[in-house]
């Protein structure tokens, strides 16, 4: 029997977990994610999740633990879901998706979210500030360890844009093209709303 396995990575912001629920209640399988790993151990360390990737720069070790937490479930026979910034890379033979949004709406997105406790700003313009520091922090750390850039859209099979669009429209684009993945038939990799390539009026 073929196994189901969907990895989604993405900018800050761009709405990997609505996402990665929203795919899960149309496929009924396993949900992972590490996102939430990383906010409950911040938590637990009384830290920003800024503050816990940089804490992360200097000590390997929740990371050696995420890593082998995606690396027994690359070997895993099921169908699953995962949000992890790396799940792409330990798990090679997953759909590999990766979330875009603009920095601005990915401020605001995250500022008015009551769900990340260990996440708190001033303001948008310091949610903004604080986000691209992360971003880079990250991006960083995942180059130092394991000599691959995250920022390199070749890595992954699908890059949709999620500033503009309804999470249930990115979720049917997802699904029919994952289709067609699974079919090994062509499909246009990168999705974005004509609002970037052509300013509107509000």
């Amino acid at each position: 029997m073929d196994h189901t396995k969907i990895s989604i990575a993405g900018d800050l912001g761009s709405g990997k977990s609505t996402i990665a629920r929203l795919i899960n209640e149309k496929i009924d399988c396993r949900l992972y994610s590490t996102g939430n790993i990383q906010r409950e151990i911040a938590k637990k360390l009384s830290m920003s999740t800024l503050e816990l990737n940089r804490y992360m720069e200097k000590n390997s070790r929740i990371d050696d633990d995420i890593d082998e937490f995606n690396k027994n479930l690359n070997l895993k026979k099921e169908s699953f879901i995962i949000d992890s910034r790396m799940a792409w890379h330990f798990i090679p033979t997953s759909f590999k998706i990766f979330l875009k949004v603009d920095p601005d709406i990915s401020a605001q997105r995250v500022f008015n979210d009551n769900q990340r406790k260990s996440e708190r700003y001033a303001d948008i313009q310091n949610a903004k500030n604080e986000l691209s520091h992360r971003k880079k922090s990250e991006n960083e750390r995942f180059r130092t360890l394991y000599s691959v850039d995250c920022a390199d859209m070749n890595n992954y099979d699908l890059v949709v844009d999620t500033s503009y669009s309804s999470p249930d429209s990115i979720v049917d684009k997802i699904m029919a093209l994952h289709k067609k993945w699974l079919e090994n038939s062509e499909f246009i990799k990168f999705g974005a709303s004509p609002k970037l390539l052509f300013p509107t009026k509000p």
